[in-house]
Protein backbone atom coordinates (compact mmCIF):
# COMPACT_ATOMS: atom_id res chain seq x y z
CA UNK A 1 0.00 0.00 0.00
CA UNK A 2 1.48 3.03 -1.06
CA UNK A 3 0.18 6.53 0.14
CA UNK A 4 0.81 9.90 -1.41
CA UNK A 5 0.86 13.12 0.28
CA UNK A 6 0.02 16.43 -1.28
CA UNK A 7 1.01 19.63 0.71
CA UNK A 8 -0.40 22.70 0.39
CA UNK A 9 1.85 24.72 3.27
CA UNK A 10 -0.79 26.04 6.07
CA UNK A 11 0.82 26.65 9.86
CA UNK A 12 2.40 23.17 9.67
CA UNK A 13 4.85 24.32 7.83
CA UNK A 14 5.43 27.65 8.97
CA UNK A 15 8.52 29.75 10.23
CA UNK A 16 9.13 31.81 12.87
CA UNK A 17 11.38 34.93 11.88
CA UNK A 18 12.41 36.29 16.02
CA UNK A 19 13.41 39.87 13.93
CA UNK A 20 9.71 40.20 12.26
CA UNK A 21 7.95 38.57 15.00
CA UNK A 22 5.57 36.67 11.79
CA UNK A 23 5.29 33.42 10.56
CA UNK A 24 5.83 32.70 7.00
CA UNK A 25 4.89 29.71 5.30
CA UNK A 26 8.27 27.43 4.49
CA UNK A 27 9.10 24.14 2.99
CA UNK A 28 7.05 21.29 3.72
CA UNK A 29 7.83 19.55 6.84
CA UNK A 30 5.60 16.34 6.25
CA UNK A 31 9.20 14.50 5.17
CA UNK A 32 10.90 15.19 8.57
CA UNK A 33 8.24 14.45 10.43
CA UNK A 34 7.81 10.63 8.23
CA UNK A 35 11.34 10.43 8.88
CA UNK A 36 11.08 11.27 12.37
CA UNK A 37 8.50 8.68 13.21
CA UNK A 38 10.75 6.12 11.46
CA UNK A 39 7.36 5.29 9.75
CA UNK A 40 7.59 2.20 7.83
CA UNK A 41 5.33 2.72 4.63
CA UNK A 42 6.12 2.98 1.02
CA UNK A 43 5.17 6.93 0.23
CA UNK A 44 5.51 9.68 -2.53
CA UNK A 45 5.35 13.47 -1.55
CA UNK A 46 4.09 16.05 -3.63
CA UNK A 47 3.95 20.07 -3.26
CA UNK A 48 1.51 21.79 -4.20
CA UNK A 49 1.21 24.98 -3.09
CA UNK A 50 3.10 26.89 0.06
CA UNK A 51 0.10 29.39 1.04
CA UNK A 52 -1.47 30.17 4.25
CA UNK A 53 -4.67 28.79 3.68
CA UNK A 54 -6.20 32.46 4.71
CA UNK A 55 -4.98 33.39 1.30
CA UNK A 56 -6.23 30.04 -0.60
CA UNK A 57 -8.29 31.02 -3.61
CA UNK A 58 -10.56 28.56 -6.05
CA UNK A 59 -8.19 28.40 -8.44
CA UNK A 60 -5.53 27.03 -5.88
CA UNK A 61 -8.54 24.50 -4.95
CA UNK A 62 -8.48 23.02 -7.93
CA UNK A 63 -4.86 22.89 -8.49
CA UNK A 64 -5.70 20.80 -5.36
CA UNK A 65 -8.55 18.91 -6.52
CA UNK A 66 -6.17 18.29 -9.88
CA UNK A 67 -3.42 16.49 -7.57
CA UNK A 68 -5.84 14.18 -5.72
CA UNK A 69 -7.29 13.41 -8.96
CA UNK A 70 -3.73 12.58 -10.54
CA UNK A 71 -2.92 10.66 -7.92
CA UNK A 72 -1.74 6.78 -8.46
CA UNK A 73 -2.12 5.44 -5.15
CA UNK A 74 -5.54 5.87 -4.22
CA UNK A 75 -4.97 6.67 -0.26
CA UNK A 76 -4.12 10.52 0.14
CA UNK A 77 -3.29 12.56 2.88
CA UNK A 78 -3.25 16.35 2.31
CA UNK A 79 -1.37 18.90 4.75
CA UNK A 80 -3.03 21.78 4.96
CA UNK A 81 -3.59 25.32 6.91
CA UNK A 82 -6.28 24.65 9.97
CA UNK A 83 -8.18 27.91 8.97
CA UNK A 84 -10.01 26.88 5.45
CA UNK A 85 -9.58 23.12 5.84
CA UNK A 86 -12.95 22.34 5.90
CA UNK A 87 -13.80 24.51 2.58
CA UNK A 88 -11.00 22.58 0.43
CA UNK A 89 -12.30 19.24 1.92
CA UNK A 90 -15.52 20.23 0.43
CA UNK A 91 -14.09 20.83 -2.89
CA UNK A 92 -12.86 17.64 -2.75
CA UNK A 93 -15.96 15.55 -2.14
CA UNK A 94 -17.27 12.87 -5.05
CA UNK A 95 -13.54 12.47 -6.00
CA UNK A 96 -14.28 8.53 -6.06
CA UNK A 97 -12.55 5.57 -5.13
CA UNK A 98 -10.12 7.42 -3.00
CA UNK A 99 -9.42 7.89 0.66
CA UNK A 100 -8.47 11.24 1.37
CA UNK A 101 -7.68 12.49 4.71
CA UNK A 102 -7.09 16.25 5.38
CA UNK A 103 -4.58 17.56 8.36
CA UNK A 104 -2.65 19.78 9.28
CA UNK A 105 -0.95 21.49 12.71
CA UNK A 106 -2.31 24.80 15.05
CA UNK A 107 1.20 24.97 15.73
CA UNK A 108 4.23 24.76 13.26
CA UNK A 109 5.99 21.57 12.75
CA UNK A 110 9.43 23.42 13.41
CA UNK A 111 8.01 24.33 17.62
CA UNK A 112 9.20 21.34 20.18
CA UNK A 113 5.58 21.29 21.35
CA UNK A 114 3.67 20.82 18.38
CA UNK A 115 -0.02 18.84 17.25
CA UNK A 116 2.18 18.44 13.96
CA UNK A 117 3.33 14.86 14.05
CA UNK A 118 0.40 13.50 16.35
CA UNK A 119 -2.09 14.83 13.24
CA UNK A 120 0.15 13.51 11.19
CA UNK A 121 -0.14 10.33 12.70
CA UNK A 122 -3.58 9.95 13.47
CA UNK A 123 -4.19 10.51 9.36
CA UNK A 124 -1.59 8.17 8.36
CA UNK A 125 -3.73 5.65 10.47
CA UNK A 126 -6.97 6.47 8.94
CA UNK A 127 -6.40 6.67 5.29
CA UNK A 128 -4.97 3.04 5.42
CA UNK A 129 -8.34 1.87 7.38
CA UNK A 130 -11.33 4.00 5.93
CA UNK A 131 -13.62 3.86 2.84
CA UNK A 132 -13.38 5.93 0.31
CA UNK A 133 -14.29 9.17 0.69
CA UNK A 134 -12.98 12.56 2.57
CA UNK A 135 -12.18 13.13 5.69
CA UNK A 136 -10.41 15.65 8.24
CA UNK A 137 -8.15 14.32 10.32
CA UNK A 138 -7.12 17.07 13.52
CA UNK A 139 -7.39 16.81 17.77
CA UNK A 140 -7.29 12.98 17.59
CA UNK A 141 -10.13 12.52 15.72
CA UNK A 142 -11.75 12.05 12.56
CA UNK A 143 -14.57 14.12 10.98
CA UNK A 144 -16.60 14.41 8.01
CA UNK A 145 -16.08 17.83 6.38
CA UNK A 146 -20.14 17.83 6.55
CA UNK A 147 -20.14 18.41 10.38
CA UNK A 148 -17.03 19.87 11.49
CA UNK A 149 -15.37 23.50 12.06
CA UNK A 150 -12.66 25.25 13.64
CA UNK A 151 -13.61 26.95 16.81
CA UNK A 152 -10.54 29.66 16.87
CA UNK A 153 -11.72 30.56 20.97
CA UNK A 154 -10.76 27.07 21.59
CA UNK A 155 -8.10 26.31 19.16
CA UNK A 156 -9.51 23.06 17.99
CA UNK A 157 -11.43 21.54 15.94
CA UNK A 158 -15.24 20.36 17.14
CA UNK A 159 -18.14 18.24 15.45
CA UNK A 160 -20.95 20.73 14.55
CA UNK A 161 -24.79 19.60 13.76
CA UNK A 162 -25.06 18.70 9.96
CA UNK A 163 -26.67 21.52 7.80
CA UNK A 164 -29.60 19.75 6.59
CA UNK A 165 -30.92 22.69 5.06
CA UNK A 166 -28.90 22.53 1.98
CA UNK A 167 -29.97 18.76 1.29
CA UNK A 168 -33.94 19.45 2.46
CA UNK A 169 -33.86 17.41 5.29
CA UNK A 170 -35.97 18.15 8.28
CA UNK A 171 -33.92 19.24 11.46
Amino acid sequence: MKIQFITTGGTIDKVYFDDRSEYEVGVSQIREILRGASVAIDYDVREVLQKDSLHLTDEDRRLVRAAVEESVPNRVVVTHGTDTMVETAQALKRIPGKVIVLTGSLIPARFKHTDAEFNVAVAVAAVQCLDPGIYIAMNGRIFSPDNVRKNRERNCFEEIEPDRSATGEEP
